[in-house]
């Protein structure tokens, strides 16, 4: 690795590390009813919300039950709009290109990819959706859904903090999604998208410019409000795009700053919702040892990504191509990716996309080499490597849940947890929400394996082939939406199925990681003896670490071995037999 491509990967996980921290505790702040500067702006637009929504509807305290109904039924409410303006769009205004009607398959899979923060699109923007459907139908659940994964992770924080009303109030819905609505997502976006403006990204009403080529001619280039989408897209992981290059078209993301900025707002929200959750919990301790962790497991997957790609492969060096930096060659595997950016900026972006489950791109992840494909895939898999905003801290409680009652019982000590005990109920609501993930991924891509109108639409075989629909159930599963562009997904098949798999893999485990968070909030604190078993110490950082692992490699080991692994070896088998050195 070039001393530049090192630099670069420490200088971004430290400073976006270095935001989290002040973000993490003014979240807190929110979410404790604490006061915060932005308290006389923003608290007569919350009062005039309120209002609308009813303040007794506001104002009702919620437990694990009222908090998930009230949960999905705006979110069903809000996917039905979006099917809506999708299954009508030819017949709504702002739509100066005259696209017709969405077909009713495809705007299933869409309105259920983007409320659940998911944003797969089996479609491209700009030749498929009105400017009114880009801002109604995409970026608008771009607010809503990723305000829906934050709220849920605080009520689970609160049922964590101190003793509750017998599990009766885990805060109330409504009046968290507000709050998260305009004192989270709305002034970030406000400041930053004249930022993005500035480096290049178009935010206009204008559906399509004429530019008058010099060799002669015309190119008609679509525009829109794309700025705007792009700040909300990476502050609330949300990943799709207004292009269908995503953003590694020059309008998403013009320059390496914008790639910069978006990469480091991917990065934020989640990083800070750690800290959130030590303060809320009253143990900071333990929100060091859980984001220590989780960095560990970033920073592992960042370097093992680069590295992969600057090596690039065999055949590439077969061909004569230059595998080093040097003589103005970027060097590599450079296939798939923007010179703008080049490898370490590619590989960095989409390492963290997955990691944070936005799903957003600058380079063509199908175009990896099988290593680097890998770590993108791994980390969907155990969802929880900081993860989507609130849902990613979630799983990663999750397996600490695990990691406590299995460390209880091997040393002898009560399996308790902030000072909760875990017993029958929080442990099977956990393995419920754990196979949840892996039978949602493992299912539909054995059967669309298996049948001819699922692999109709590879456009590769062998293990490439399978890694493609591995990654797409795996993506849709958790919640991301990045894919192997290989894959055709516009069919009746990977529509439905891709929809279902988001749909489930969104609110199973939240409804069951609610019910726990009410379980134990309804339980006693139990007082710390000498036989307690300490989970804010290095030690059990190391044991939490262990159980994430050994329970995706468990899971997941056999699918990796056929698709990319495989990959791997055969391709340097190919290398050896050949008689090409390295």
């Amino acid at each position: 690795m070039s001393p530049a491509a090192f630099w670069q990967i420490v200088l971004e996980l430290v400073v976006a590390g270095a935001i989290s921290v002040p973000f993490g505790h003014y979240l807190a702040r929110v979410f404790q009813d604490q006061k915060t500067l932005l308290d006389p702006v923003l608290d007569p637009v919350d009062r005039l919300i309120y209002r609308l929504i009813g303040r007794d509807v506001v104002d009702q305290a919620m437990d694990w039950k009222g908090y998930a109904t009230s949960m999905l039924l705006t979110n069903l409410l809000m996917g039905l709009l979006i099917y809506g303006i999708l299954s009508w769009q030819g017949h709504l205004p702002w739509n100066p290109l005259h696209f017709p009607d969405v077909n009713p398959f495809l705007a299933f899979n869409t309105a259920a990819s983007f409320i659940t923060n998911t944003n797969w699109q089996n479609y491209g923007g700009e030749s498929t959706l009105s400017l009114f459907s880009q801002m109604a139908a995409i970026t608008f659940p771009m607010f809503t859904s990723a305000a829906t994964g934050l709220v849920v992770a605080i009520a689970f924080f609160r049922a964590l903090g101190p003793a509750r009303d017998k599990g009766r109030n885990l805060g109330n819905f409504y009046r968290d999604f507000v709050r998260v609505l305009t004192r989270v997502f709305l002034l970030p976006c406000l400041f930053i998208t004249p930022i993005l403006v500035w480096t290049g990204s178009p935010e206009t009403l204008t559906g399509m410019v004429t530019a008058h080529l010099i060799q002669g001619g015309t190119q008609h280039i679509p525009m829109g409000p794309v700025a705007d989408l792009e700040v909300i897209k990476h502050l609330g992981t949300n990943g799709g795009g207004f292009f269908n290059a995503n953003s590694a078209h020059p309008f998403e993301n013009p320059t390496p700053l914008s790639n910069i900025i978006e990469t480091l707002l991917m990065m934020v929200t989640p990083m800070a919702l750690v800290i959130t959750f030590g303060r809320m919990v009253g143990n900071p301790k333990l929100a060091r040892v859980m984001y220590s962790v989780m960095a560990s497991m970033l920073v592992v997957a960042v370097f093992v990504a680069v590295i992969a790609e600057q090596r690039g492969t065999p055949l590439l060096a077969h061909a004569g191509l230059m595998q080093h930096a040097g003589g103005g060659q970027m060097g590599g595997n450079m296939v798939g990716k923007e010179v703008r950016f080049g490898i370490t900026q590619s590989a960095i972006f989409d390492t963290v996309s997955t990691a944070f489950t936005t799903g957003t791109v600058n380079s063509m992840l199908d175009s990896y080499t099988p290593l680097g494909g890998m770590v993108s895939l791994v980390q969907m898999m155990l969802n929880c490597v900081f993860g989507g905003k609130g849902v990613g801290v979630l799983n990663f409680l999750m397996y600490g849940l695990f990691a406590v009652f299995i460390a209880g019982l091997m040393v002898g000590r009560t399996p308790e947890f902030l000072g909760k005990k875990i017993e029958k109920r929080e442990i099977v609501l956990a393995s419920l929400a754990l196979l949840v993930h892996p039978l949602i991924i493992l299912i539909p891509t054995a059967w669309s394996l298996a049948a001819p109108y699922g692999v109709s639409s590879l456009g590769n075989s062998g293990s490439h082939g399978l890694s493609e629909v591995l990654y797409a159930f795996t993506s849709a599963a958790a919640n991301n939406g990045s894919a192997f562009a290989g894959l055709n997904g516009n069919t009746p098949w990977y529509n439905v199925s891709l929809g279902l798999v988001i749909l489930f893999g969104r609110y199973a485990s939240i409804i069951f990681m609610l019910a726990i968070g009410g379980s134990l909030a309804a339980k006693p604190p139990v007082q710390e003896t000498i036989g307690t078993l300490k989970t804010d110490t290095a030690l059990f950082g190391g044991f939490w670490f262990a159980t994430i692992i050994v329970v995706g490699a468990l899971t997941f080991f056999p699918g990796l071995v056929l698709g990319p692994i495989a990959e791997y070896f055969a391709l340097y088998a190919h290398h050896t037999m050949s008689g090409v050195g390295r």
